[in-house]
């Protein structure tokens, strides 16, 4: 098939939008379909239409149902689809998701938040994560503690820095951030938490080798948002047998479990650092994060994600 693949993040961003296009896109040409990525949709014939974002991806939508109102639609919801433009603009987003065959979320809560008339055509892909090719090595100077993410609202970006700043004098925890400033306010944010707090390094934006390479030095990885959708970041987490924890948001609990024994109540810095001064001094405790992770690997590995795309897109055309 021809398949044409709609993502409001460009070619050279490293949001969660593209990577999920990215990754999509590669297993869709695995499985013989000829796949176009673009930001914009013209109008230009193709088989089926897969487009990421309700709210963000409208006018393609919209365009697209002008221009074949037969033709197969699948929508993929994000994370403020769901927990911000259903609420703030309803009319864009639900009217996307009206003209959609199939919806695709990427984490088990979702259903829970959706109108009811949804629920029949909603669809849970997790998105899957390649292991690290090497073994992991954590530091044994430092308990160093990951956080993947940009600096921006959504993402609740120094709370972990926040909880660092609470622990312990004989603490060796370092929290050492990857992810890039989205304006100038962010950036002197992030400057002068370092200059402040000695325990947080903020590295800006890297490649994904880069955060590869964290993974495989780091004890435990800290995901803080107030929002998600279903973080990848959480699967390469797990598939590289990284300690996750995490706020309790429903984005978070829908990958990892309601069990979970690594949550802590959203923007409670107070919280987090008990966690994470739990986790150094707890080995049995950080390992049992572990296992709860290792249980859940057969839910993100990239052949179970290329089936769910398999049998979606053979049950729509």
């Amino acid at each position: 098939m021809k398949i044409t693949l709609i993502t409001p993040a460009n070619k050279y961003s490293k949001s969660g939008n593209r990577a999920s296009a990215v990754r999509w896109a590669r297993l869709l040409r695995e499985q013989g379909h000829k796949v176009h990525i673009k930001v914009e949709y013209n109008g230009e014939p193709t088989d089926l239409l897969i487009a990421l974002h309700a709210w963000r991806s409208a006018g393609a939508i919209r365009m697209y149902r002008e221009y074949y109102p037969e033709a197969p639609l699948i929508v993929a919801l994000g994370g403020t689809d769901v927990n911000t433009y259903l609420a703030s603009d309803p009319i864009v987003t639900q009217s996307s998701m009206d003209k959609a065959d199939i919806l695709i979320c990427l984490h088990d809560q979702v259903k829970l938040t959706l109108p009811k008339r949804f629920q029949k055509k909603l669809f849970i892909i997790k998105q899957s994560a390649a292991p690290l090719s090497v073994p992991r090595k954590p530091s044994i100077r430092y308990f160093d503690v990951c956080v993947i993410g940009h600096l921006r609202e959504e993402k609740d970006p120094f709370r972990a820095a926040l909880a660092a700043r609470l622990m312990p004098e004989c603490s060796r925890l370092r929290v050492i951030h990857l992810g890039k400033a989205h304006t100038p306010q962010w950036r002197e944010r992030g400057k002068a938490e370092m200059e402040n707090n000695p325990r947080y390094i903020w590295k800006g934006e890297v490649p994904s080798s880069r955060v590869r390479q964290e993974y495989a030095r780091t004890h435990l990885m800290v995901i803080s948002s107030l929002q998600e959708g279903g973080a990848n970041v959480v699967s390469e987490a797990i598939m590289a047998g990284v300690p996750i924890i995490a706020s309790d948001i429903p984005g978070n609990i829908g990958l990892l479990g309601s069990n979970y024994q690594g949550y802590y109540p959203v923007q409670d810095e107070f919280k987090l650092a008990k966690l994470l001064e739990h986790a150094e001094t707890h080995p049995k405790f950080l390992r049992e994060l572990y296992l709860h992770g290792r249980r859940l690997r057969k839910d993100f590995l990239p052949i179970k994600e290329a089936g769910e795309w398999r049998r979606i897109i053979k049950m729509i055309t």
